[in-house]
């Protein structure tokens, strides 16, 4: 059993659902679980959607129905061109379009009935339609091809807790219905939504689809599964930023988790976790290029080639933070401290502290460091520096050190055996 993990970007058009067929075809279709994110900038069109329903503002319903024409212009396309006349008909006199128009109309449905006041719960019921509708789409197209797929909804595979937008999978559960519905079947289903135990839709917080993917594979013993994006594979930097990249051919389940957690574009640690579990090698290859090699994670060897790995999180917040008497920062002023940060929900990206002082650098995702700068200066000396870059140096060398220094203000510098972290001022 394989799983592969389509996202996005490579559903965003009619050209992307084509291709989509052309890499199963390629790669073969025998023993394959298929987790299909939302088309392109769906998601985001279904956030503006509820933005406008909790404001009473009545115009979510012509929303919903231009969400509906976008999905049916795509349709409209694949009936027309690109595959043989045969596919075409068989494209053609399925009951997709009623099948969509239904989704939208429960969807309708859902939000004029809703009486809960809980965002998180009317994000989920919501913003799921995104992966019912491409999820659609995308398996009618397989069946045109004689690419006999079953068409699955995860909210009768993933069952969750009730934490919406972030929920928790209960495993025993999700392993059973796993088990029960595609053991030994070929079928396709959605990335990051599930289900509580009443049946109300749920979502698995950041990196859903691939957690997803991860989830069936443990449960289904899978030999590999596969993320296909429109990268090469997993790269040494950001190809944006950074100059000469390169491909990384294999990084450890351990590597991959400590890239995360510093802030690279890699695969999410809740992914990789039930595939470490296991030994269920994760593969990340490019659907524009199928037969390349990509790159692949597994136990093993830190990197393949070994080689520094850059990172940098801009627009971050640098703290100086003192006792107004000189006094130590000890256990209960670094607990105080801390304390705060969580309240102001600040993600720390870096910390270093000394006998009267501690440092400490901060995403400010919630707009929350008014509050949090308040709260300290009650208290402490505050020195508060925003716009500041975080670099993150893994595997470093003095070339690559100083390819990231030269002509910088660090403000500063931080360094272990294996990583170096630089705060730099504008």
């Amino acid at each position: 059993m394989k799983i592969f993990k389509f996202g996005g970007a490579s559903v965003k058009d009619a050209d992307g659902v084509r291709n989509v067929v052309q890499v199963v075809q390629t790669m073969g279709f025998d023993g394959l679980g298929i987790v299909v994110s939302a088309m392109g900038k769906m998601t985001n069109a279904l956030e503006d959607i509820i933005t406008h329903y909790q404001k009473n503002d009545n115009s979510y319903l012509s929303m919903i129905d231009a969400l509906f024409s976008k999905h049916l212009d795509i349709v409209v396309e694949l009936e027309s061109n690109g595959a043989s006349e045969d596919v075409l008909v068989r494209f053609r006199e399925s009951e997709l379009k009623k099948e969509l128009k239904a989704t939208i109309e429960s969807l309708k449905g859902t939000m004029l009935r809703n009486q809960s006041k809980n965002h998180a719960f009317i994000y989920d019921q919501v913003v799921s339609h995104g992966e019912l509708l491409s999820t659609m789409i995308v398996a009618s197209y397989f069946n045109a091809h004689h690419i006999p797929v079953q068409w699955m909804d995860a909210r009768q595979l993933i069952k969750t807790d009730q934490k919406y937008r972030d929920a928790a999978v209960d495993w025993k559960e999700t392993e059973k219905a796993i088990k029960s519905n595609c053991s030994g079947k070929l079928f396709l289903t959605q990335g990051f939504i599930g289900a509580d135990e009443n049946g109300f839709t749920t979502t698995l917080g950041r990196e859903g689809s691939d957690y997803t993917a991860a989830i069936l594979a443990y449960a289904l013993d899978a030999t590999h599964v596969t993320i296909w994006k429109d990268v090469p594979g997993v790269l040494n930097g950001d190809p944006r930023v950074f100059d000469n990249t390169v491909l990384l051919e294999q990084i450890s389940y351990r590597e991959a988790i400590e890239l995360a957690f510093y802030g690279a574009s890699v695969i999410h640690p809740k992914t990789l976790q039930p595939l470490q579990g296991k030994q269920i090698e994760l593969r990340v290859k490019s659907f524009l290029n199928p037969k390349a090699p990509g790159t692949v994670i597994k136990e093993g060897d830190a990197l393949q080639p070994m080689t520094p790995c850059y990172i940098v999180r801009n627009n971050l917040v640098f703290l100086e933070i003192s006792a107004r008497d000189f006094s130590f920062i000890g256990e209960h002023n670094i607990s105080d401290i801390f304390h705060r940060l969580s309240e102001s929900k600040m993600q720390v990206g870096l910390l270093q502290n000394s006998a009267i002082s501690f440092t400490i650098c901060v995403e400010d995702k919630y707009n929350k460091l008014a509050e949090l700068l308040e709260g300290l200066e009650a208290r402490y000396k505050v020195n508060a520096v925003t716009g500041v870059s975080l670099y993150t140096i893994r595997h470093h060398s003095d070339n690559a050190i100083e390819s990231i220094e030269n002509g910088k203000d660090v403000l500063l510098r931080q360094r272990t055996q294996e990583t170096l972290q630089l705060v730099v001022k504008g």
